[in-house]
């Protein structure tokens, strides 16, 4: 659904339909004045945001490398000496083996999870960078993975780019997990008005209901869109069962490229 907001015609020269035979020059001129955004404003609100994330990021990844991080170590060490105790030749092993696999892996993952936690580190590369940093991670699938650059980079707001590459880093690992895709590849645009990152695959897509509404128990799409939304860019995702998924961040240039000295 398109949502237009109309204002009156021909403001910019003073002409609007119903509008007084006199106005005030400078009345208009200071109205006109206080209707445009305060770019400096919205810019101070938005790195107040993304610093009360981070604190929040930080206080969560306490919470979880505390709590279920260490009852998951736990429980793999008392897992791990049962499995050593089980004779080679039990019909048990196996099972119990694939269990401690299963519970490694996890706790890989959460390792993986707590440092993007707490991780700022993002922000210090290029945005190309630290989308490249997960390539290792795709050896696994058989996928093949690339990064493509379109237009001249240039150096991001460290709070704004950080946002969007842990949004592209969810939807790549969405895709090489999910997917069942043989071909992923991320594309960075550096366009005059905007900076679009696209990450897509040729898999089995997405359920439109997932696509709307997101899946029970899993906060990927809804992560993706919230971090979106609180640094004022657009989240798309293009997506058919059968048929691959594209998913686009895309915002103006000027609120996420550094200014120049």
């Amino acid at each position: 659904m398109n949502l237009e907001i109309a204002g009156p015609r021909n403001e910019l020269d003073g002409e609007t339909d119903d509008s007084p035979a006199e106005v005030d020059p400078m009345a208009d001129r200071l109205q006109r004045w206080f209707r445009r955004p305060n770019q400096e404003q919205l810019m101070r609100e938005l790195n107040l945001r993304v610093e009360e994330r981070g604190r929040e990021r930080a206080r969560i990844a306490r919470e979880l490398h505390d709590t279920v991080f260490q009852g998951f170590l736990g429980a793999m060490l008392q897992l791990h000496d049962a499995v050593d105790r089980v004779p080679a030749d039990s019909p048990t092993k196996p099972s119990l083996s694939r269990a401690l696999c299963l519970i490694q892996r996890v706790l890989e993952e959460g390792r993986v999870a707590l440092q993007g936690l707490r991780c700022s580190g993002i922000a210090s590369m290029s945005l190309e960078q630290a989308l490249c940093g997960i390539q290792d991670e795709f050896v696994s699938t058989g996928a093949r993975f690339r990064i493509l650059v379109n237009g001249e980079p240039k150096p991001l707001k460290p709070a704004v780019q950080e946002q969007i590459s842990l949004i592209g880093r969810e939807a790549l690992v969405n895709a090489m997990r999910h997917s069942k895709a043989t071909s992923i590849e991320a594309e960075v645009e550096y366009l005059p008005r905007r900076l679009r990152v696209v990450v897509r695959d040729n898999g089995c897509g997405i359920d439109p209901q997932v696509v709307q509404f997101g899946r029970d128990a899993h906060w990927g799409l809804i992560g993706m869109r919230e971090r979106a939304e609180s640094i004022g860019a657009q989240f798309r995702i293009w997506s058919r069962p059968g048929a691959g998924t594209e998913v686009e961040i895309s915002i103006p240039i000027h609120m996420v490229a550094e200014a120049c000295a």
